[in-house]
């Protein structure tokens, strides 16, 4: 059980039997005491002094009294002002350690048969450029999020919808068609989705010297954008594509499928997946239609221009246009489409959107559209929105080719792994496979926690440098502390020492050793509570937390050396019930933790 609801529960009974008060054990104020006291968890007594009819003081004294006399694992009490601190009998966080040392899969609750439905839908790019820096910390964040929900108790889809429509995509295919000579992916030795990069990048090049030379003779710059004749052979392929032209689509479905194969390189080597991907080119008549029933239903109206619109001024928000004049979608057409798909698809409880925090009202007038529609997760969909990521150079530009490319980054931080490595000797002992693998797993575990331990919700400056750094609140950092409690487990295990058994909890231990315990058992609450406010942050700082505290124990205790057999069996199941959870909690944040290093 909880120790913080351990603790209320007797609490409670400690006030109903001194005073007569009914109190919920849940509705009980724990807290971890502050350094500077005596104790380790802190009762706040001040909403029991009316019942006791007594000083703050005298309440504190009497309820820790009952405590100390009718609980064992009650070892001491002392009371500053309003505030009981409790000494925890360390025999109790003994018994602690027994329990999670056992549980292979302590800290995680498996979802039940009967278990309610979250699909998270994270990704969502476009098929006219490949993924970029941006894109990585929706895909850590969306995966992340999908792990953490798991652990909680829920069955999770993973979703994504490909933006595969619309004139982004055409003004790729009309800069292939124009200046591209046939050059596929095989023959250029680009990946797909590079390449398609490519022609979004060449289109605007020669776009803006089209309007560049309008404007010279004598046009406005607005005209000279809605006129040049890249632009407008751009907005007729999206028509002919709209009216199936096959050349057009056919066009589009070879370009396309050289992105997907692309994505789904990067993707692999980004270590996230999805259970299930939808494309926008299925999903915009839907939502067309399901505008068509909503505005027969008297749901929406539609204006003398044959626009159809969404009344949100009760709501006190604006009118939403949801069908253009000539019939054409918009976003949020496309999105009540894919939602009715998902819906027909899933028995979904709960809807989460991992888009970034440009789209905050969007997702607020998709929450109202929904519910008005008759979805029921509609009201209570989470727009999980979070800030932008830049680099100390500033914001990237997809079409002006200045961003950072996913996979160049991916490879950057895997380069620079191997070099810190080999510098600062942390791998002398491996093979080149080997060093290649541990590589591979550090920079993408620097890269993925140095993304995922800001809060998710604050912008945030990637520096590829800081991250890779083998001290202080990193992924190496973590990575190789793991790798170091696992070569003291392998060397037990050379020793033949049995550390696998219960142990004695009459055990003499230090503080710092229940102190670790005390952080190892709140873990659970910390995956609880990740999973409450969508934050992995609060694991990946968690787990940083963990790790500090043990490499202080590390260099502070000796393990193997120590003379008392009872303590170093003790010490040795402190430490792989700590490799463990830090196993699990960068597992949660979808980063790997080697064994060797």
């Amino acid at each position: 059980m909880n120790i913080d609801l351990t603790i209320g529960t007797a609490v409670a009974e400690a006030v109903k039997k001194l005073y007569g008060q009914d109190t919920e054990a849940a509705q009980v104020q724990v807290q971890k005491t502050k350094k500077e006291f005596e104790g380790d968890l802190t009762v706040v007594v001040f909403p029991f002094v009316k019942a006791a009819r007594k000083s703050p003081e005298q309440t504190g004294a009497e309820i820790g009294e009952y405590l100390q006399a009718n609980h064992t694992f009650i070892a001491s009490f002392n009371v500053i002002k309003g505030f009981l601190n409790l000494v925890i009998d360390k025999g109790y966080w003994i018994g602690e350690l027994n329990r999670m040392h056992a549980d292979v899969n302590y800290g995680i609750t498996p979802a039940g048969e009967d278990a309610p439905l979250m699909m998270i839908e994270y990704s969502s790019p476009n098929t006219n450029k490949p993924l970029h820096l941006g894109h990585i910390r929706n895909n850590l964040l969306g995966y992340s999020i999908s792990e953490i929900q798991k652990a909680c108790g829920w069955k999770v889809i993973k979703t994504n919808i490909v933006n595969d429509r619309g004139i982004h995509i055409c003004k790729s295919m009309l800069a292939w068609k124009r200046f591209g000579n046939g050059e596929t992916p095989e023959s250029s030795g680009m990946k797909g989705d590079h390449l398609v990069g490519k022609y979004y990048v060449i289109f605007d090049q020669h776009y803006k010297a089209e309007v560049k030379e309008l404007m010279a003779q004598g046009m406005s710059e607005e005209d000279a954008k809605r006129n040049a004749p890249l632009i407008q052979e751009a907005q007729r392929m999206l028509l002919a594509w709209e009216n199936n032209d096959p050349e057009v689509r056919k066009l589009w479905a070879t370009m396309n499928g050289w992105v997907y194969a692309g994505f789904d390189e990067t993707y692999r080597k980004l270590g996230v997946d999805f259970d299930k991907i939808y494309y926008e080119s299925e999903t915009y008549l839907e939502g067309k239609a399901k505008v068509e029933e909503g505005l027969a239903k008297g749901v929406f109206y539609r204006r003398a221009d044959g626009s159809v619109w969404a009344d949100l001024t009760k709501d006190g928000l604006d009118e939403k246009l949801l069908l253009r004049t000539d019939g054409t979608s918009v976003y949020m057409t496309q999105d009540i489409g894919t939602a009715k798909l998902r819906y027909d698809d899933y028995p979904i409880n709960k809807m989460v959107y991992v888009v970034g925090n440009e789209q905050n009202y969007h997702f607020q007038v998709l929450s109202i559209l929904l519910d008005r529609l008759g979805f029921e997760w509609g009201k209570s969909l989470v727009h999980f929105s979070y800030g932008m990521v830049e680099l100390p150079e500033g914001k990237m530009k997809s079409r002006e080719g200045t961003v950072v490319d996913a996979d160049d980054l991916v490879a950057e931080m895997i380069a620079t792994a191997r070099e810190t490595a080999i510098e600062l000797g942390k791998v002398d002992e491996n093979n080149p496979g080997e060093l290649e693998e541990v590589a591979r797993i550090v920079g993408l575990g620097a890269l993925k926690y140095f993304i995922l331990k800001v809060d998710p919700r604050k912008n945030m400056l990637f520096n590829p440098k800081e991250s890779i750094d083998f001290n202080g609140n990193t992924g190496p950092f973590i990575q190789y502390t793991h790798a170091r409690i696992k070569s003291v487990l392998r060397k037990a295990d050379e020793q033949g020492i049995d550390f696998h058994s219960a142990l004695d909890t009459h055990l003499e231990i230090s503080d710092k050793e229940s102190a670790l315990i005390q952080l190892l058992a709140d873990f659970e609450g910390v995956v609880k509570e990740a999973g409450e406010a969508f934050s992995p942050a609060l694991i990946a700082n968690y787990v940083y937390d963990l790790v500090k505290e043990y490499n202080q124990f590390y260099h502070d205790y000796s393990i193997l050396r120590e003379e008392n057999e009872a303590l170093k069996r003790f010490r040795l199941a402190l430490s792989e019930t700590i490799a463990r959870v830090v196993k699990t909690g960068m597992g949660l944040l979808g980063i790997e933790v080697p064994e060797r290093m």
